[in-house]
């Protein structure tokens, strides 16, 4: 059982920048995949960028590259997501994702085994 908890939302205007946070817990929490995912209201929510469980390799939407940084911290147990650049249409609740596959993390949200509550980001324009 592994439980993730985000913090970090809030409102920001267009450009500016959010860093949230993935605070993660469990047994064997490190050995998972951690991925942010985001549902906009009325929309499916969606892959926003992945982690694997060294940290060293990394996994972007089209829509956020180079605007967003994921990051984990397996020794405070935690993952990042550094968000600059923002914009209107990236307004939505966030969530962190954990899962022991990465192709379920970027390809298959629908599987992925562990949810946090999720953050609101809401981006003013």
């Amino acid at each position: 059982q592994v439980t993730l908890v985000e913090s970090g939302g809030g409102l920001v205007q267009t450009g500016g920048s959010l860093r949230l946070s993935c605070a993660v817990s469990g047994r064997n929490s490190r050995n998972y995949v951690l991925g942010w995912f985001r549902q906009a209201a009325g929309k499916e929510r969606e892959f926003v960028a992945a982690i694997t469980w060294s940290g060293v390799t990394t996994y972007y939407a089209d829509s956020v590259k180079g605007r967003f940084t994921i990051s984990r911290d397996n020794n405070k147990n935690a993952a990042y997501l550094q968000m600059t650049g923002l914009r209107p249409e990236d307004t939505a609740l966030y969530s962190c994702g954990a899962d022991e596959a990465l192709v379920i993390i970027t390809t298959q949200w629908r599987h992925v085994s562990y949810w946090g509550q999720g953050t609101q980001v809401t981006v003013s324009s």
